[in-house]
């Protein structure tokens, strides 16, 4: 009976030694837009897979050190990134990624918040938001591509461009609304899923549709990743079916077969 338990521990140990020489960590370069659907989608992969995941933040694009190509120009390590399709594109072409690998994950459009217990603002039609930035004392925008949208065109589309110039201000690396939530600035735009998870603002609702930008979001797997099977079975996992209620919970849009990457993708 002893030799059978000791067996039976035997193998237990082995198992577990096995397993845990299996799993992996799968590093992943992550913009804010889809942050908030993989920290809730993170637990359900990790728990089928084994594989553990490890995020490390940064804008999809801009000047700042923490932008995820100034990140892996500098030699820092990831399996998988994750960001705006469009910059995405640009990390292609520069072969930071392995060809084939891009996966579409979900579409974000633009909305507006102001500080908690502040009025909440009527944004519904052109002439709604034109007014309330007019009425702003200050607009504050991302320095990704949801800010570059609305600096370079949505002022411009509300014939404001000129009467905002003084008051419009970039926002780099941190969330818009953080800024908005200490009362920096009245007003902020970002994409919605940035926008909802910060505590101390108000959201507002999407630009009217008119006017709206929508980005897409995907990733890809790295060229110099060391887990590339892992980070393409996450990407996989994050496109599928199942994800998809938690991607719309977050602000996001699936995307589907009637809304392919047009423009939105591609004015940065």
């Amino acid at each position: 009976m002893q030799k059978i338990h000791r067996s039976l521990l035997i193998t237990l140990l082995v198992s577990s030694v096995s397993f845990s020489a299996a799993a992996k960590d799968v590093t992943v370069m992550i913009s804010g837009g889809f942050k908030a659907a993989l920290e809730k989608l993170a637990p359900q992969f990790e728990a089928k897979s084994g594989d553990k995941i490890i995020l490390i933040s940064g804008p999809s694009m801009g000047r700042t050190p923490q932008a995820i190509p100034a990140r892996l120009a500098r030699g820092e390590k990831a399996d998988v990134v994750i960001m705006v399709g469009d910059a995405l594109k640009n990390l292609e072409k520069d072969n930071w990624l392995q060809p084939g690998s891009r996966v579409e994950l979900a579409d974000s459009s633009i909305g507006m918040v102001v500080k908690e217990g502040e009025p909440k603002l009527n944004i519904k039609t052109d002439a709604d938001l034109r007014n309330a930035l007019l009425q702003a004392k200050s607009i504050a925008y991302s320095d990704s591509a949801s800010g570059r949208y609305v600096s370079s065109q949505l002022f411009k589309k509300l014939g404001i461009e000129d009467q905002v110039k003084t008051k419009a201000h970039r926002v780099e690396r941190i969330p818009v609304a953080s800024e908005v939530a200490k009362g920096t600035y009245a007003v902020g735009f970002q994409q919605v899923s940035e926008l909802l998870p910060v505590p101390g603002v108000t959201f507002v609702g999407e630009l009217p549709e008119d006017v709206q930008y929508v980005t897409r979001f995907a990733g890809a797997v790295t060229a110099k990743a060391t887990n590339g099977h892992e980070g393409k079975a996450l990407l996989n996992f994050l496109s599928s079916a199942e994800a998809q209620d938690t991607v719309r919970a977050t602000g996001l849009r699936s995307v589907t077969a009637e809304r392919p990457v047009k423009q939105h993708d591609t004015v940065q």
